[in-house]
């Protein structure tokens, strides 16, 4: 009772109360105090993240509808779905009859990726999206609609908007303000400037993406016009800290040297087979380990964007604790690669000498300096493809060991029981049990 009253004492009065109390009563309610406050910094940060879901706002500052944002995962291609079902409530109140073309294009895409609805949430989604169509139908104005003209309006309306936007001019003016330092007193026109453009160019994309996807008979005018306009959107593609995909202007960290000699080093695979030509890379930049394992593999392309900084934030770490590179073309240390391949190979080291088996190189010190690289990236690869079995430390050891084995070696039964371990994680309750066991008998 007289702690409660202490309690109560100290949220009305604050500091000066701690000086009366007796010592470790009194730091307990500093204590006490910190963490109300931190609870309170943490409920304004979740009612903010609340708030922005009712009003419905995405990065771009364009208003979410409901079905914008609820493009299922299960459809492969559920990004462009995302983005062009965006577009289409950024433009609903300038040209209905443009939105509900995108609507309609959307629909096509979920109903090519998945004809049957077999997909979780494929079925809602599609009904919501059919009923959303139907309403455009439904307030639009006279007559049937004329199909046959949808990429005439598509091209019409991308040089409307471009002139109506200003796109010429919008880019300029952006980079104008950072280059003068004005905006350092006025940061919110920057941030102003910046998330029209972003808004703008975004729209421009998707709408260019629909009508090459519709057709194939473009204008040679408004080929290059939609590639001029591609091209000053290099710094919207999705990132982190580095934009490896489309190096920035106004992004200074890609051109230090430690990170620099990071994504040299992963481009530097002269013994890997060339990748087919019909497997896209971003033109701003050259193909790497990355891309090899992307390939192989079939990860998920935003699994490997992210992994891919993130072992390039890693291996710049490591370089700037030895030295900052001062050549011309800056090259990662040996003692930098190695470091992070201890670091991130640790645990599975210790899992191989805890089940007496060998790791899936013979030698540390005949492991290359790209095979570590190589083993370094496979390993986070999988870390983020893993879900939920990245918190189980053993199944993670096992896919990374038998995942080494079937792609640098070859090795079916290797890949057999992989399968079979996976398969095993949804019956068997005790996964950390199922692991350890399947480990010795596959390796004894």
């Amino acid at each position: 009772m007289l702690l409660s009253l202490a309690l109560a004492y100290w949220h009305q009065h604050g500091m000066a109360f701690c000086y009366w109390m007796d010592g470790d009563l009194g730091r307990f309610l500093m204590i006490s105090s910190r963490m109300t406050r931190v609870e309170e910094l943490w409920e304004r940060l979740v009612r903010a993240a609340l708030r922005r879901d009712r009003i419905g706002i995405d990065a771009y500052g364009r208003p979410e509808s409901g079905i914008a944002g609820n493009v299922p995962s299960s459809l492969a291609n559920n990004r462009d779905i995302d983005e062009i079902l965006r577009a289409a409530d950024e433009i609903q109140d300038e040209d209905p009859n443009i939105s509900r073309i995108l609507c309609e294009h959307a629909y096509s895409l979920a109903q090519n990726l998945d004809p049957n609805s077999e997909g979780r949430g494929v079925l809602q989604f599609k009904t919501g999206l059919m009923s959303v169509i139907k309403q455009k139908l439904a307030k639009k104005e006279g007559g049937t609609i004329d199909r046959s003209q949808d990429i005439a309006r598509l091209l019409e309306f991308y040089k409307l908007y471009r002139e109506k936007n200003n796109v010429d001019k919008l880019r300029e003016e952006e980079m104008n303000l950072r280059e003068s330092g004005a905006f350092s007193g006025n940061l919110g026109e920057l941030e102003r400037k910046t998330l029209k453009r972003k808004k703008v160019f975004a729209t421009l994309k998707v709408l260019a993406m629909v009508v090459e996807q519709l057709s194939d008979a473009i204008p040679e005018e408004m080929k290059r016009l939609m590639e001029l306009d591609a091209a000053m959107t290099e710094d919207l593609i999705a990132y982190n800290i580095i934009p490896l995909d489309a190096p920035s202007t106004t992004n200074t960290i890609g051109s230090l040297a430690e990170v620099k000699a990071a994504v040299a080093a992963l481009k530097d695979f002269s013994g890997l087979p060339k990748l087919p030509a019909e497997f896209s890379i971003p033109e701003t930049r050259s193909p790497d380990v990355f891309d090899f394992l992307h390939f192989i593999f079939g990860f998920q392309k935003d699994n490997v964007s992210n992994q891919r900084e993130h072992v390039v934030h890693l291996l710049s770490n490591e370089q700037s604790r030895l030295r900052i590179p001062e050549e011309t073309e800056p090259k990662l240390d040996e003692a930098a690669v190695e470091g992070v391949f201890k670091k991130s190979l640790e645990n599975y080291v210790k899992w191989c000498e805890y089940l007496c088996i060998q790791p899936v190189w013979s030698s540390l010190s005949a492991v290359s300096k790209e095979k570590k690289l190589q083993f370094i990236s496979l390993y986070f690869l999988i870390w983020g493809e893993a879900a939920n079995v990245r918190f189980l430390p053993e199944c993670l050891c096992y896919i990374f060991h038998h995942v080494c084995s079937c792609g640098l070696i070859c090795n079916f039964i290797g890949l057999c029981s992989l399968l079979l371990f996976l398969i095993s994680c949804y019956i068997f309750p005790s996964r950390l049990l199922v692991a350890s066991v399947f480990s010795i008998v596959v390796v004894i």
